[in-house]
């Protein structure tokens, strides 16, 4: 959940540190700390409690001008956010520098054990167990090491740190200095990503690669298991158990403007701005008039295979599961297939019956998520065939499943997930026409529904033209408590995603309901300050909808609508009328979720909140 960097190279570390740690804000942390190497071999650390700037703060220019460093941010896990408590670490008698992302469920073990052979503890973090296993390892592997050349003292410390993640059980990220062995970086993975960024004389390493835009384009992604030997001349890769691995380099697609604000205040409102273009890319070649279906060169699995599917699970956590209860809706209608909706942190602790011919969709932005991936394995130990819907390339996620679904919707630094959100629901429309067309859709049908799709980033375009409105709407109620977010079928989720936002970035409590549910207890919290937000596009449900309405103002409920341009009736009973375009109700979710997001965006940003980073939130949930 939280960030690592590291650089070795000919310009001072701390530099691209604090930038590096500074794009990693999004992933949601409390404290932060850079270890620099000086030409002495001393090891300066830095650490401070709270943003970067506090970091930034607390460098001293003679302490930070190594060129050779760790950093990292820290999202409290074991033991409170405090500065002791921050990374890095130190193993031994500061022989060793350690950061790390990740949970080491031994920890306890591990440290009694070392602390019974003297290794002195400071922290209440499990990563401080991980250092002093390392200066353990090391001081066991090293006797001769001084007399050996750098190629082969640098096995021993690839020696060292293999010994020493063989007794981890847990996930890990790891980057690694050493005191007494200037100028090189050790780096191992165990289900927590770490990309290295190649460059010309140095090199660069990161839990993902939005640090590396507009450092370097090439990029090499550890896979679990994995060590690498980083110095600023030579990457080395070597697997744990089995040697070198001949790894691969491959370009990084990320572009500098990708990771700036490009003018906007915050990453949230970029973002959401975002989406027709996002909307776009999720689609490009991927919709064919021939054959009047959607086409995916990734899945792995052939059409025949795909027709003897005849049950889905949709599974994921947060965001990424409203966007499967979409998928549930759209692959019932369109394919006609029995669909089930899992969250990810249930999923893999049950033993359901899950007969053959069952098929495991993971939804992921980071294609990290600790619960979603422990689910993917579950099924995949079980034989099912699994496919994933992800954001990042190279992810875990990605790289676990049998074949899957990229959104190219481009690096979410906002929290709150707003664009990821959107492409994974316009991908999963187009999972379902592909599926539909494979087992009865007409081609008239998929026709029209491609057309419907094409149409919809213009009229994404049309619908952040309710800004204005939305925000002055937003000043009128930033003062509630509670709201309540009341939608049916299709935009019942669409409930639950706009209550999430609020929830997420303004810390009001908010809660969605099928609209005709509300009646069933949610009903009695219904008074003059408690806004019920209704989403209610014309559509077979509309009436339902606008009865319970009815039944809201009936007991002094405010109502803030959500509707179609000219419905003039809903402006008859609602306070506030949010206005969208009309489009078909398969998919009114991607239009109606826009101005919820605005929504939960200016009430946050008149309460004063930090939208982009909210507390006690991460962007990439990587532990349990």
């Amino acid at each position: 959940m939280c960030g690592i960097v590291g650089y070795v190279g000919p310009s001072a570390a701390s530099t691209f540190l604090l930038d590096g740690l500074r794009r990693l804000e999004y992933r949601g942390y409390d404290s932060a700390g850079i270890a620099t190497q000086l030409a002495s071999g001393a090891i300066s650390l830095t650490k401070a409690v709270g943003r970067i700037d506090n970091l930034a703060a607390k460098l001293q220019p003679a302490t930070s001008s190594g060129q050779i460093g760790i950093g990292h941010t820290r999202w409290a896990t074991h033991g409170k956010p405090t500065e002791v408590n921050a990374h890095p670490h130190l193993g031994g008698e500061g022989e060793v520098v350690v950061v790390h992302n990740g949970v080491i469920e031994n920890y306890a073990a591990l440290r009694e054990h070392l602390e019974a052979d003297g290794y002195r503890f400071v922290s209440s973090t499990d990563t401080e167990s991980v250092a002093h296993l390392i200066a353990y390892c090391l001081k066991q592997a090293e006797p001769h090491a001084k007399r050996l050349n750098e190629k082969h003292r640098h096995g021993i410390l690839v020696e060292a740190v293999s010994q020493a993640v063989r007794q981890l059980r847990g996930t890990y990220g790891l980057a690694i200095l050493f005191r007494d062995y200037p100028g090189v970086i050790i780096a191992a993975r165990q289900g927590s990503p770490l990309v290295v960024g190649v460059g010309s004389g140095e090199h660069f390493l990161a839990s993902d690669a939005s640090p590396l835009a507009g450092r370097t384009d090439k990029i090499v992604y550890l896979a679990d298991h994995q060590l690498a030997i980083i110095t600023a001349d030579s990457l080395q890769v070597e697997h744990r158990e089995t040697g070198h691995v001949q790894h691969a380099i491959q370009a990084l697609e990320i572009e500098n403007t990708d990771v700036n604000l490009s003018g906007f205040p915050h990453y949230m409102l970029k973002e959401i701005y975002e989406q027709p273009e996002s909307l776009e890319n999720a689609m490009r070649g991927r919709l064919s008039d021939e054959d009047a279906t959607a086409v995916f060169g990734g899945l792995n699995l052939s059409a025949q295979d795909l027709r003897r599917i005849n049950r889905v699970i949709l599974t994921a956590c947060g965001t990424s599961w409203h966007a499967a209860l979409v998928g549930e809706y759209l692959l019932e209608e369109l394919a006609r297939l029995p669909v089930e909706v899992e969250y990810a942190s249930e999923l893999r602790y049950r033993n359901p019956p899950v007969e053959n011919g069952t098929l495991l969709f993971a939804i992921t932005q980071s294609g990290e998520t600790a619960d979603t991936l422990a689910a993917l394995r579950e099924m995949k130990r079980k034989g099912h065939p699994t496919l994933a819907i992800c954001n990042v390339v190279g992810s875990t996620i990605a790289q676990e499943a049998n074949g899957g679904v990229y959104l190219h919707a481009g690096p979410e630094v906002g929290v709150a997930s707003t664009k990821a959100y959107t492409s994974q629901v316009v991908t999963l429309t187009m999972l379902s026409l592909y599926f539909g067309r494979l087992r009865h859709l007409s081609f008239e049908a998929g026709t029209r529904i491609i057309g419907q799709l094409r149409a919809l980033p213009q009229l994404i375009r049309e619908t952040l033209h309710c800004h204005d409105e939305v925000k002055r709407i937003a000043e009128k109620y930033a003062h509630a408590s509670n709201f309540l977010y009341l939608g049916r079928q299709y935009n019942f989720p669409t409930a639950l995603e706009g209550a999430l936002k609020l929830k997420e970035i303004s810390y009001i409590h908010a809660e969605g309901y099928p609209a005709a549910e509300m009646k069933h207890g949610p009903i009695a919290l219904v008074d003059e300050h408690t806004p019920s937000v209704f989403i209610m596009p014309q559509g077979p449900v509309y009436d339902k909808v606008m009865s319970n309405l009815e039944e809201i103002k009936a007991r002094g409920g405010p109502v803030i609508a959500i509707a179609a341009r000219g419905d003039s009736e809903v402006a008859r009973l609602a306070d506030d009328v949010i206005y969208v375009p009309e489009v078909t109700e398969m998919l009114s979710p991607l239009v109606n979720i826009v101005p919820l997001q605005l929504l939960a965006y200016h009430i946050a940003l008149h309460r004063g909140c930090d939208v982009d980073k909210p507390r006690n939130l991460a962007k990439s949930v990587t532990v349990e």
